[in-house]
């Protein structure tokens, strides 16, 4: 999509996107959570919101969402272990997120007012973006509660784009928590579009 000011292509838009933030985003895991919570819907669910469960972390899986990871059990995660986590963010994703987070910016809903600004069309919020992270946590073996977490974003997504979120764990702080690199990636784009780090606390899945 291009601008009549001339902004063509997503490069000069990803370019007036790293102009416009620096600024390091701190403890989002709130905004994570109704980001992914924004993922599925109740009609393609169980009945509580979310499709059958095949992670036991997770409450369920969809067709278009795919994961790998290099652990299978909590005792055995260590330095160096990843979980990747891909899906494409859609119009229904973006619609979603905005009800459910309150974030109802005209850039990422209103098609006619995203034309007029300097990426000349709407793109994906940036904590929706983000969201992807929290979902590639919840694929570590075991319970995965956030501590904190820092961000940068660089580029914008683009609706309808394919983002991979990939973490890797890259120290152990002893009693279960971790501290992790984060990472979004567009691969429509082939982008790194958002990097950073976390720290988790892991605990035991409760008993059945």
């Amino acid at each position: 999509m291009s601008d009549t000011r001339g902004v063509n292509g997503f490069t000069a838009v990803a370019d007036a996107w790293m102009d416009l933030t620096s600024t390091v985003v701190r403890n989002t895991a709130a905004a994570n959570r109704a980001a992914f919570s924004a993922f599925v819907t109740e009609d393609e669910s169980n009945g509580d919101g979310f499709p059958e469960e095949t992670v036991p972390s997770v409450a369920g899986e969809e067709p278009d969402w795919t994961f790998e990871r290099s652990v299978d059990r909590r005792e055995d995660i260590g330095v160096g272990d990843t979980v990747t986590f891909s899906k494409r963010l859609t119009d229904e994703d973006v619609h979603a997120f905005g009800r459910a987070s309150g974030d109802t910016n005209r850039l990422h809903l209103d098609d006619d007012f995203a034309q007029r600004t300097r990426f000349g069309g709407r793109i994906v919020h940036g904590t929706l973006a983000s969201g992807l992270i929290s979902a590639a946590l919840a694929r570590l073996p075991g319970l995965t509660i956030y501590l904190s977490q820092d961000l940068k974003f660089s580029a914008p997504v683009g609706i309808g784009d394919r983002v991979s979120a990939n973490v890797e764990v890259v120290e152990d702080l002893g009693e279960n928590q971790y501290r992790l690199t984060t990472e979004i990636h567009d691969e429509d784009e082939d982008t790194t579009i958002i990097d950073g780090e976390a720290v988790v606390l892991i605990d035991d899945l409760p008993e059945e």
